[in-house]
């Protein structure tokens, strides 16, 4: 064990704030979606940690002082008791309605009567045909109503959940009464979710009815439910203080009591940008220091475990442990590498590894199921204090299926890498990395904060890891990096490109290479032949396997829009056009589509695609506007004046010819033709950072004098059809603003829902502004969209 202070710990003071935000969400372990840790409550060891899709990926850790021991991290997890099976679990009937019934359709007083018509019976799950595989009953309608009867010998229940998979919105009752309600949204996988108190007092012993609304608007439609117990901890262990809990950048910081001990645990991923090698590597470290706080010498011993279900995509799964000489491992017996894709599920390929500073404390037999696991022995003397550290990282063998060819991560990019050297070199960069995080937290907060001000800055810390945690770096055949995204509790969907360009201010401020290797695969679909439309390409399938667009339907001006947009921005970031002029035939075939439809767009999808299909949508052709004048920007730079100017001067009686057709007395409106409308315009935002000039300045002032008036206490709503928004487009939006006072005034609302929304989880982007609620979403990276403040300070050259 080292007796030294690190450099972390000497300036951990420097770290303190007046005012610190909570967290929806504490990252522990962050570095793509398959290998992602978070703790979901105020004190980290009041629930199991979770991998981001809330499925338990314990890490458990007790100290033991003077022989009594204390949990800091992690708790148990619960064993599960099924009070009423779904139908996966066991096959059950239902009656069923796809005609509304009567208001008193979900009381128990109510019967469905099956002779008239409107009920019938049918076996569960009810869903779309061919739309799951689970399916039993063809639901081919936009609602469906169900009532299920069951019988409960006890109602004495620890802590009752709601075994769930909905798609789309869902309203639950018990006994008629209210217990689960989520609109608009759906759930792609059976998930846990909270009962209503008043639901769960309404059951009763002997019979109980569980009734069911559904709608499904658009896509496929899926709907099933059960109930579970999680029974109590058999033997609880007592807990030790916690202090404190910072988010940083890239580090964690967590300060705890237990009796006369101070324990200080610091995780660190250095999702460092300006170092791929560093970026890529998947290893994460997780460093102890104790200190006497009573003058007194303590013997302090720390247990840290790390749970094979890491490793796994259900507990259902045979896992196994295995030793190296200097590290411990485990994965599940059948590795069926890159043989899972969707939206919520976790890895169950590749080996989870634990690694410490001091190898010899590796010392534990192979087993099934038992979790990897250290302890570390300190003798922590007055005025003293102690540090170790441990390294958890994660081998996935390949990462990626692109195009049929299976890609191995950016880390093993050379066959002759191990995961054994990658351990040896994590370890031997630590020293340098921890000083190298804790100047990189420190600066991104300094910056941040004077281009913001102080929640701003929080915000950013908040977003960092999380946004970038949300891709995979790899490695191409030719040797060079694509960073794919995944739509985390979207649709599932790798490398969406109305993903990436709300996600994009991050990388722009710190590494613009990292953009150009979300949108390559983008280009090379249309350059290769494999697509064939005159536009962008929406993604590239469903996470990890990037065969081609799996999305049901186009978003044409969208991902034109955004294409054209992030290529414009990468030059004006780079000073010069030279990606443009490698995709420049691209770009124009999808100019020239934008300037044949994109002004005055058809019925279609935006990036928004949640709220729905809309004609003449008022923002979108912005983004369209923006597209023909990026075009022309870099055609500039091409040294092409003619085709700069026949682009820039077309974007401007665009430009004119919007205010005209959106204009509403104090605002501009939603779309086209209508009035007494309005959404925020947060396209507009990249004439500013562009400097481009298309717009009056007029529009951004007068939409922003509208949209003060329009706030609720969460925030902003995204337009005038639901009172929900996106803090990504919020933050955009503010950045509009011609002073401080006006963008901070837009962002106390944000910061506020962060701060007290009751939905635990990576912070959601899609929230309701009234109540602070998720109201779908979570751990996605387009919370990177919160830097555009700070990009603007950089294309400005303002810092």
């Amino acid at each position: 064990m080292k007796n030294w202070l690190s450099f972390a710990f000497l300036t951990l003071t420097a770290f303190c704030h007046a005012q610190q935000l909570r967290a929806p969400a504490v990252p522990l372990i962050t570095h793509d979606p398959y290998f992602s840790i978070w703790s979901a409550t105020d004190n980290l060891y009041d629930s199991p940690t979770t991998h981001w899709t809330g499925a338990n990926h314990p890490l458990e850790g007790m100290i033991e002082v003077d022989g009594k021991v204390y949990r800091f991290l992690g708790k148990p997890v619960p064993g599960q008791q099924t009070v009423l099976a779904n139908a996966v679990q066991q096959p059950y009937t239902a009656f069923y309605s796809v005609q509304k019934p009567a208001d008193d359709w979900y009381k128990p007083t109510f019967e469905a009567d099956t002779k008239a018509g409107t009920w019938k019976t049918g076996q569960a799950p009810f869903g779309t045909k061919n739309s799951n595989p689970t399916e039993k009953t063809v639901w081919d309608t936009d609602e469906i109503w169900l009532r299920r009867t069951f019988d409960l010998k006890d109602v004495d229940f620890n802590d009752l959940k709601l075994n769930i998979q909905h798609d789309d919105d869902v309203e639950v009752y018990l006994n008629g009464v209210p217990a689960y309600s989520c609109a608009p949204c759906y759930v792609g996988e059976y998930m846990m979710r909270d009962i209503f108190p008043e639901a769960r007092k309404a059951l009763k012993k002997g019979g109980n009815l569980l009734a069911i609304h559904c709608k499904n608007p658009r896509g496929g439609g899926f709907i099933d439910a059960g109930l579970v117990n999680f029974l109590p901890e058999k033997k609880p262990v007592p807990t030790a203080v916690q202090k404190s809990v910072r988010v940083r950048a890239t580090q964690t910081h967590c300060e705890f009591k237990a009796g006369g001990v101070d324990l200080t645990v610091v995780f660190t991923s250095p999702l460092l940008m300006d170092d791929l090698e560093t970026l890529g590597r998947p290893a994460s470290y997780v460093t102890f220091r104790v200190k006497s706080n009573d003058g007194k010498t303590h013997s302090t011993r720390i247990h840290f475990s790390a749970s094979g279900l890491i490793a796994a995509n259900s507990p259902e799964q045979e896992l196994q442990k295995d030793n190296g000489a200097d590290f411990q491992k485990a994965g599940t017996k059948s590795q069926n590498v890159l043989g899972r894709k969707g939206d919520n599920v976790r890895i169950d390929w590749g080996y989870l590894y634990l690694t410490t500073d001091n190898p010899g404390l590796i010392k534990t037999k192979p087993s099934l199921l038992a979790p990897l696991s250290v302890n570390f022995s300190f003798a922590s003397a007055p005025g003293k204090s102690m540090e170790s550290h441990l390294i958890l990282a994660y081998d996935d063998i390949y990462s990626v299926q692109y195009f049929g060819r299976n890609l191995r991560a950016w880390w093993r990019r050379d066959e002759k890498m191990t995961a054994a050297q990658m351990l040896a070199d994590a370890e031997k960069a630590y020293p340098a990395l921890m000083q190298k995080c804790l100047a990189f937290d420190e600066k991104l907060y300094r910056e941040a904060k004077a281009a913001g001000g102080e929640q701003y800055a929080q915000l950013c810390e908040l977003a960092y890891r999380q946004a970038i945690a949300a891709h995979k770096l790899v490695a191409r055949p030719d040797g060079t990096p694509l960073f794919f995204s995944k739509e985390n509790f979207s649709n599932g969907s790798i490398g969406t490109v109305d993903v990436t360009y709300p996600s994009a201010p991050l990388f722009l401020c710190y590494n613009p290479d990292l953009l150009k290797a979300m949108m390559e695969f983008i280009f090379e679909y249309s350059e290769s032949g494999r697509w064939t439309k005159p536009f962008a390409a929406h993604d590239l399938g469903t996470y990890p396997i990037a065969n081609g667009q799996t999305y049901p339907e186009d978003m044409p001006v969208e991902e034109c829009g955004n294409m054209l947009i992030l290529t414009a921005a990468i030059a004006k970031t780079e000073g010069n056009a030279e990606y443009a002029r490698k995709h420049w035939k691209t770009l124009t075939v999808w100019v020239d589509y934008l300037k044949k439809e994109g002004f005055d767009p058809e019925m279609q999808l935006c990036t928004d695609d949640f709220a729905g299909h809309l004609a003449r949508n008022a923002n979108l052709s912005v983004k369209a506007i923006m597209g023909i004048a990026s075009y022309g920007y870099l055609a500039g730079l091409l040294s092409d004046p003619k085709t700069a100017s026949e682009h820039t001067t077309l974007a401007k009686s665009l430009a004119h010819k919007w205010m005209q057709l959106a204009e509403d007395k104090d605002h501009y409106g939603l779309a086209f033709g209508t009035k007494g409308n309005w959404s925020q315009k947060y396209n507009l935002v990249w004439d500013k950072l562009l400097e481009l000039d298309i717009f009056p300045k007029e529009v951004a002032e007068k939409e922003m004098k509208f949209y003060l008036t329009k706030q609720e206490t969460y925030g902003l709503p995204l337009d005038s059809r639901k009172t929900y928004t996106k803090s990504d487009w919020i933050v955009w939006t503010a950045t509009l603003a011609g002073n401080q006072a006006d963008f901070e005034a837009l962002i106390k609302p944000v910061y506020k829902y962060a701060n007290e929304t009751a939905s635990r989880v990576p912070i959601s982007d899609w929230h309701e502004t009234t109540d602070s609620k998720m109201v779908g979403f979570q751990a996605r990276s387009v919370v990177g969209g919160y830097f555009i403040k700070m990009l603007e300070q950089k294309m400005l050259k303002r810092q």
